[in-house]
């Protein structure tokens, strides 16, 4: 049986653990978001964001539909306090947590094994939510309601989601959407408070 690959397109783009590679389940069952749409999500999060409070530094971050856990370890890389990664895959799992101990991280990171879509009540607010569910299955709207409904986003959160380029994506009552860009074949919605 052949193990997790490390391939070098999938790597940590910044900070402390810059071009640290990460593993990845073998097959198809999950797609990593691009390092060049992670850069691109990473520079607009720490440059544009400030006029609502909005610091990525010290950020308490909720990586949902996680994968690899490559955009909540970028935000470890890059200065967040703490990551909440939610997956329910079991090979998705063991590959996270795989790389979550390759990091050193443990310390910074809870590991939730269940559907993103039915999360229970938040314990603490988060600064920022990661979102990349599977392309065309509308998970990210039901999610975006169970996070602004059980309380897991703090006045001054940023939201980002992942969709497929050819997806449209309305924000829920209590978010609105404050900028759409494009990469490749995917397309990163991002969204604040309203």
């Amino acid at each position: 049986m052949a193990g997790p690959k490390t391939p070098g397109k999938v790597r940590i783009t910044a900070g402390t653990f810059k071009n640290r590679p990460l593993a990845v389940p073998d097959g198809n069952s999950v797609r990593p978001t691009s390092d060049r749409a992670r850069q691109a999500l990473f520079n607009r999060l720490e440059h544009s964001f400030q006029d609502i409070g909005f610091k990525l530094r010290g950020a308490r971050v909720l990586d949902l539909f996680a994968g690899t856990g490559a955009l909540g370890l970028d935000a470890l890389s890059r200065g967040a306090a703490y990551v909440t990664f939610v997956e329910r895959s079991h090979s998705s799992l063991d590959v996270l947590k795989r790389n979550i101990a390759t990091l050193g991280v443990d310390d910074k990171v809870n590991v939730l094994a269940t559907d993103a879509s039915a999360l229970p009540a938040a314990a603490q607010p988060v600064d920022l939510a990661l979102l990349d569910p599977p392309y065309g299955q509308g998970l990210a709207k039901s999610t975006l309601i169970t996070l602004v409904d059980k309380g897991w986003l703090t006045d001054t959160a940023v939201i980002i989601v992942e969709t497929a380029a050819t997806e449209t994506l309305t924000a829920p009552d209590g978010l609105e959407i404050e900028d759409v860009r494009s990469y490749g074949r995917g397309a990163l919605t991002y969204l604040v408070r309203s």
